[in-house]
């Protein structure tokens, strides 16, 4: 048994033409969206990220202002350009890129982002309104996770889903997401007893954890599907999931890694913009 791929990409591109079109008509009344990401480091992989994003948002008709502080910028640097750009008419979506500076809290600095134009829902108050299950931008990973599961007709309702990894901008919001889908939630994480045990029970198994290759196909229930979140950069300039690859011969289904999750995340991120324009 091979798993199916379930792949991101066609799911992306759909995303990203209805982004287009919705933006197209806004600029057409005199209101061109805008993006404005901010950026306090000088790592290069956040660097590829970051103009991943402008070019996907060139495309797609938005403007996206990229705003680097640089790696020795302050906490109040950092603060204080988040309330500007929030309190700015013509922006409509803000990003805090990470890493931070030294010192620097996500939760504190992502504070300074307005709600309503924390289109990757990293301030805290956006987290606690998606837990209540209201209106708010999810982040837009853990929005992709689902987003997939659904593309590709994955039931949900009654199943149950193990994510692994209990962050803020996945694991959690992740958890939310499929419980409001009707899915039996657990979530596991580094203090997590025997974890292949839990893991093994799982219809749905979301990896989410920052390790490659740490979920082996020794975790994986046979004819489960995995959603494989890991980004890990490899030795050759390439990305290794948090799946083992011979999870594949378990598996029901198995995102990729480049090209699965990844192109998903972008394009919500602009569709999220757009919807903040809209008001």
């Amino acid at each position: 048994m091979t798993a199916a791929v379930l792949s991101g990409r066609e799911l992306a591109a759909a995303i990203r033409a209805e982004t287009t079109e919705l933006a197209a008509k806004l600029a057409a009344q005199g209101r061109p969206v805008r993006l404005a990401v901010v950026s306090a480091t000088d790592d290069g992989a956040s660097a590829w990220y970051v103009r991943s994003i402008a070019g996907a948002a060139a495309k797609c008709g938005l403007v996206c202002d990229v705003v680097d502080l640089g790696p020795q910028a302050t906490t109040t640097e950092v603060h204080d350009t988040l309330r500007r750009l929030s309190d700015d008419p013509q922006v409509h979506g803000v990003i805090l890129q990470t890493p931070l500076p030294a010192g620097a809290a996500l939760e504190d600095l992502a504070s300074a982002i307005a709600p309503e134009k924390d289109v990757d829902g990293a301030n805290p108050l956006s987290l606690g309104r998606l837990a209540a299950g209201l209106p708010a931008f999810a982040p837009a990973t853990a929005e992709a996770v689902v987003r997939l599961l659904e593309h590709h007709e994955v039931e949900l309702s009654g199943r149950h889903a193990v994510v692994v990894g209990r962050s803020t901008v996945v694991g959690k919001p992740a958890a939310h997401l499929l419980l409001d889908r009707d899915a039996t939630v657990t979530v596991c994480h580094s203090r997590t007893a025997d974890l292949a045990s839990v893991t093994r029970t799982a219809d749905v198994l979301v990896a989410a954890v920052g390790r490659a290759g740490l979920l082996t196909a020794d975790h994986v229930r046979e004819g489960a599907v995995v959603i494989d979140v890991g980004t890990n950069p490899t030795p050759d300039g390439g990305l290794a999931g948090d799946v083992d690859p011979a999870a594949a011969e378990r598996a029901g289904g198995l995102t990729p890694v480049p090209g699965g999750v990844g192109p998903v995340t972008t394009a919500l991120l602009l569709r999220h913009t757009v919807q903040a324009a809209e008001g």
